[in-house]
């Protein structure tokens, strides 16, 4: 693997000059903003400030990606994003659903051969296929909801507004290249701006939860 091989993936970039993506790179400072906000909301909850640092990793790594747009830097957008999931369900399994730490982080690690099952299945089904990966979390997000909704049913709103947002931000990155005849720009930093509030609003429905004793009383 060339670390360094350049990729060009998305609408607004014509060539491999550092500001070819002005927009999907500066619109990055979304997460670097939602980051903040929670990292300030979660004091005295040590996993909720873990994860708006993540977070703000996710912003760090995507704006490398979009200017750089290397291989290298492709891993430093996808990692993240991969960490904060794995991230969230661990603390969904040892906070939400009182499983002991080591049954959590097991469980969450179940998140990886889930996410490859469903990435076959869906990545040659048109529309879906192009971000095949990413479906993987609304669809998980509905189904932990319908587990929980019965003794949780104000966390599992949360899961089913932040589904709901995540949704429609999958498909603005997935027609990026698609409207990119009619829209220049392309529609990848709604992508950005939506998952920025999506990843916030995460953190803060668990930071609520956790406020307000968690399953655990931690």
């Amino acid at each position: 693997m060339n670390l360094t091989e350049q990729i060009d993936g998305y609408c607004e970039r014509l060539d491999f000059s550092f500001w070819a993506e002005p927009v999907n790179a500066v619109t990055n400072l979304a997460f670097l903003v939602a980051a903040v906000i929670m990292w300030r909301r979660s004091a005295g909850v040590p996993l909720a400030r873990a994860l708006a640092a993540v977070l703000f990793a996710i912003g760090i790594g995507s704006f490398l990606f979009h200017t750089l747009a290397t291989v290298w830097a492709a891993m430093a957008d996808t990692l993240p994003i991969l960490g904060f999931i794995l991230l969230y369900l661990f603390a969904v399994h040892r906070d939400v659903l009182a499983w002991p730490a080591w049954a959590a982080g097991l469980a969450s690690a179940g998140f990886l051969p889930y996410a490859a099952g469903v990435t076959i299945l869906l990545r040659d089904v048109p529309f879906f296929g192009v971000s095949s990966f990413y479906w993987t979390v609304p669809i998980l997000l509905v189904l932990y909801g319908a587990v929980l909704w019965r003794r949780f049913p104000a966390l599992v709103r949360g899961f089913a507004i932040g589904a709901a947002i995540l949704s429609v931000s999958i498909t603005a990155r997935s027609l990026d290249e698609t409207l990119c005849a009619t829209f220049p720009v392309g529609t990848h930093l709604f992508w950005h701006l939506l998952n920025a509030v999506m990843l916030g609003w995460m953190i803060e429905i668990y930071r609520r939860h956790m406020l307000e004793g968690g399953a655990a009383g931690r």
